[in-house]
């Protein structure tokens, strides 16, 4: 039989009233009956009822984690790392897999029968109408990895990445490309559009340099592959900036089945330095997404929320930087 809080407190000689403060964070109670209550659990193996403290409190302690393209490995990382987070802190998860979904109002009904205390929505392509509807329908939300505005309505967390576009562009130059691709994930995509935006800037200060533009149909690896297979076919650039890791890796595989070399006859550089990055028969050169800082600031804001702290909408911008492996030729000297 489950350990009762009314065994609890009959083995403590207090009421069960006493023992459900001495469980409940912030609530008042003498140091005196805590130790009794306390001691009284540890014998008889009692863990309180997450559920049933729910009611008490009001609190459900779920967090709704909220995104997309599930297939993509670099999510898997995202939501270890939001998932170890929460838990840390004494907060439950709640994964919410929109597939091709972008209507959120499913996701609101959702979360809403849940009566979830917050939600993280962790995407890079969604737009930002789409987290700004849970905050819409009464709930405290943060935007992992979303586009950041100048007048958010909900706090953004993310690289910039319209920057990122530039310094893709800068890397490429230095190296002496001068045919270069930017081979890019769906064009609805948010970021997609920003890499563009930045890489394409960034190119134009440089008459010299040609630029060719191509829209995987998802960030996957099946999509960069067939979408690097078809640009081979045609005459390939000399470099292409890709608009992640998972791309960048299928490409390298269309490269290799084509009897091309990465990097001596095409030159590739990914984004978000994920994990499958920095092993041997990859060694992607990328660029760097901050991606545990991000997670561990966006549950410091739900925190923050939850404890009702007072906070203004902000978009937070994270820095970026190459990470040079072995998929770009040396910079000339």
């Amino acid at each position: 039989m489950a350990v009762t809080l009314k065994d609890v407190a009959e083995r403590a000689g207090v009421s069960r009233s006493a023992v459900s403060r001495c469980f409940t964070p912030g609530a008042s109670i003498s140091g005196k009956t805590r130790e009794k209550v306390e001691k009284a659990a540890a014998e008889l193996g009692y863990s309180p009822n997450a559920l049933a403290s729910s009611l008490t409190t009001g609190r459900t302690k779920l967090v709704g984690v909220v995104s997309n393209n599930f297939h993509n490995p670099i999510f898997l990382e995202v939501f270890d790392l939001v998932t170890r987070e929460l838990q840390k802190r004494g907060l439950r998860p709640l994964l919410v897999n929109l597939s091709d979904e972008m209507d959120p109002s499913n996701s609101v009904r959702l979360l809403q029968q849940y009566s979830v205390d917050a939600v993280i929505v962790a995407s890079s392509t969604l737009p930002v109408s789409f987290a700004e509807s849970f905050h819409e329908a009464g709930m405290r939300v943060v935007h992992s990895f979303g586009r950041l505005t100048d007048a958010p309505k909900i706090n953004v967390l993310g690289i910039d990445n319209i920057e990122a576009g530039r310094i893709a562009a800068r890397e490429l130059i230095k190296r002496g490309y001068r045919k270069v691709g930017f081979l890019a994930g769906p064009l609805s995509a948010t970021s997609t559009r920003d890499r563009h935006t930045g890489f394409a800037e960034e190119l134009g200060r440089h008459p010299d340099v040609s630029l060719s533009v191509s829209y995987a149909k998802a960030y996957s690896f099946n999509a960069g592959r067939d979408e690097m297979a078809r640009l081979l076919s045609m005459g390939p650039a000399e470099a292409y900036f890709c608009g992640d890791d998972v791309l960048s890796i299928g490409a390298m595989s269309a490269i290799k089945d084509a009897g091309l070399s990465v990097p001596d006859d095409v030159g590739i550089i990914g984004l978000n330095n994920m994990e499958m990055a920095a092993w041997e028969l990859i060694d992607l050169t990328t660029l760097h997404n901050p991606i545990d800082e991000i997670v561990r600031t966006s549950v410091d804001l739900v925190e923050a929320m939850l404890d009702g702290e007072e906070t203004v909408a902000q978009s937070l911008t994270f820095d970026c930087h190459v990470v040079e492996r072995g998929t770009l030729r040396p910079v000339e000297t």
